[in-house]
């Protein structure tokens, strides 16, 4: 795991300019916007902190409950600043403008949230789940001493690199081996490298934010924007990584997360020859006086489906986003689990799918 690498992450910021929604101000002139910067990696209701003394003067009587949304979406509270800033903004935008609000928590949409406590309880639970997936058990985190897991999530609060390492490092989550690799080095158990260099089977934790446009585009700018988080999938599932030293990249790894937009064409291959073969067998069956007759619809039947199945179009990856940064999809997806994991264990990629229409055909 590179260092360098790791503290260039943690120290990651997203500069805000927070507004406070005009139905809750009660003075004039309204409040100016406040201005924050965000850790990556940080929350966005953990910016109560900041805020509520910051627009205290201005909000009418009553309980506070923090939210905030930007143009018109509630953000999930769950879900990392920088995960929801690179989702978000295909064109990066700095400041981010946020609204935030301290009434009216649109419980239809957003998940109770009781503000530290319920983020902590989100951020262990997903590191259960990282380690489950990673060595097929969650003892080591369900074993945490008290003190270790108030440290570990402090060094979360506070970007203390140094501090969360000395904590997870008990926990035995482990790094991503180099899938090409050509000579024996020590492993983990996510990719681990045995003693003749190979790399043994593992599992990388990822959770997937896809946004699917049928509209095309060549600016990021010019993206159309995200208004319903219908218009996102959300795709919580390992990456499996296979033995044998083949080259695995993160484009390997974005197309294995979703098979029904990236279908094997060896596949579709099989799939027109087994009914071109389906087909000659119905011919020998049937009369041989239809011969000539039955012989061109199946030509037809035939030309038409592998016609289909060849012109099938693979959905274009416009853009994938980790951690703010845009690495090409040749990169090996082993360096990217390394290095731009978030400390839960997870890694968060963001990507934009330009979708072609489905040609019924197929179906």
């Amino acid at each position: 795991m590179d260092m360098e690498a790791q503290r260039f992450l943690w120290e990651g910021a997203i500069p805000l300019q927070i507004h406070l929604h005009e139905s809750e101000v009660t003075t004039l002139p309204s409040p100016p916007p406040a201005l924050i910067l965000a850790p990556r990696i940080g929350y966005l209701p953990l910016l109560a902190s900041h805020l509520k003394p910051y627009f205290s003067s201005a909000l009418p009587p009553g309980v506070d409950t923090i939210w905030f949304e930007y143009k018109g979406l509630p953000l999930k509270w769950f879900i990392p600043t920088g995960v929801l800033f690179d989702l978000l903004c295909a064109e990066p935008e700095r400041p981010w403008n946020l609204t935030v609000h301290f009434r009216g928590y649109p419980g239809n949409i957003l998940i109770p949230c009781e503000g530290e406590d319920s983020i902590k309880w989100s951020f262990i639970n997903s590191l259960k789940e990282a380690a489950y997936i990673i060595n097929g058990n969650c003892k080591n985190v369900m074993n945490m001493s008290q003190p270790d897991q108030v440290e570990l999530w402090r060094s979360v609060l506070n970007g203390n690199l140094e501090a969360y390492q000395r904590v997870s490092s008990k926990l035995k989550l482990g790094a991503v081996g180099e899938m090409n690799s050509s000579s024996p080095r020590s492993g983990s158990n996510m990719g681990e490298i045995d003693v003749s260099g190979q790399v043994k089977p593992g599992r990388v934790p990822v959770r997937l934010y896809v946004w699917n446009v049928n509209e095309d585009f060549d600016e990021l700018e010019d993206a159309p924007p995200i208004d319903s988080w219908d218009k996102l999938s959300y795709i919580n599932r390992p990456v499996e990584i296979q033995g044998g030293g083949s080259y695995f990249t993160l484009h390997d790894a974005v197309k294995s997360l979703l098979p029904d937009y990236f279908v094997d064409k060896s596949l579709i291959n099989a799939e027109a020859l087994t009914v071109g073969g389906d087909d000659e067998q119905r011919v020998s069956s049937e009369d041989a006086s239809d011969d000539t007759r039955v012989e061109e619809e199946v030509e037809t039947s035939c030309d038409d489906h592998i016609k289909a199945c060849y012109e099938y179009e693979e959905p274009e990856i416009k853009l994938v986003r980790i951690q703010g940064i845009e690495p090409k999809l040749e990169i090996p997806f082993s360096w990217v689990a390394n290095n731009l994991m978030h400390p839960e264990h997870f890694l968060h990629i963001c990507v934009y799918l330009k979708v072609p229409q489905v040609n019924n055909s197929m179906s």
